[in-house]
């Protein structure tokens, strides 16, 4: 094998190491930011997830709760699901710059060629995302 195959496989590895690694942080971080996304939000993409309201229901039946039990666990949800949203738009830009970084990483390997498929594909995705709420 000659220096230069070598370095070719090199660098073939370390781009597929780096895209993996964003693989496996975007899916991570996008684990974590589902199980925080909102009812009202899950049902507006039709996912199947149940809102605040169905959960509160569910528990009612469930667990034969009184209108003053129902009452403060909805309070209880709600404050919750405000909370998530919070969080969500702290932990937001780390996972974009995150995400970014990656990106950054990934294009400076690439032959312009590459570079402009590989563009057009995250904008394609980022748009995906963008639609879907996230």
């Amino acid at each position: 094998m000659t220096e230069r195959m070598r370095t070719r496989l090199k660098v073939w590895l370390v781009v597929m190491g780096v895209f993996a690694l964003g693989c496996i942080t975007g899916a991570s971080l996008d684990g974590a930011y589902r199980l925080r996304v909102g009812g009202e939000r899950r049902e507006m993409r039709g996912s199947g997830r149940r809102s605040s309201g169905e959960v509160l229901e569910k528990m009612r039946r469930d667990l034969s709760l009184n209108d003053n039990q129902a009452t403060e666990i909805g309070r209880i949800l709600e404050q919750t699901h405000t909370e998530y949203r919070s969080l969500r738009a702290e932990v937001r830009p780390r996972y974009d710059r995150i995400r970014q970084s990656a990106r950054t990483q990934i294009r400076s390997l690439l032959t312009p060629e590459q570079q402009k498929v590989f563009d057009a594909k995250a904008a394609e995705r980022d748009a995906r995302h963008k639609d879907d709420g996230r």
